[in-house]
């Protein structure tokens, strides 16, 4: 499956963006979804996720209550909407796709990943 991630930019901290990945070559639905960030000199980290039907949504605690993690399996579409954003949120979003259902908080699983898109929060 192909993935193309948009929706990144320059924003002041408390502000919101909403970033997008669209999906192609796939059934969609067969894959969970998720969003990790890595920002300079530091590792990817797992930002948020979902199950393949959507009914099961994970955050980590960094994002939790702040970003929400939506999909629309017709138009085979994955949403991050982010909100109260702060400048540790400064990284490149990279969205990902896993044939399995779980254990989705860890990079490894995924199976194809986009291209990324950088956030920039400015203080």
């Amino acid at each position: 499956v192909q993935l193309q991630a948009s929706g990144g930019g320059l924003v002041q901290a408390g502000g919101s963006l909403r970033l997008s990945c669209a999906a192609s070559g796939r059934t969609f639905s067969r894959y969970a979804m998720g969003w990790f960030r890595q920002a300079p000199g530091k590792e990817r980290e797992f930002a948020a996720a979902i199950s393949r039907s959507g009914d099961r949504k994970y955050y980590a605690d960094s994002v939790k209550g702040r970003f929400t993690i939506s999909r629309d399996n017709a138009n085979e579409m994955v949403y991050l909407q982010m909100n109260s954003l702060k400048s540790e949120d400064t990284a490149v979003y990279f969205c990902g796709a896993s044939f399995g259902d779980y254990g989705l908080g860890v990079a490894n699983v995924y199976d194809y990943w986009g291209q990324g898109t950088q956030v920039t929060v400015s203080s």
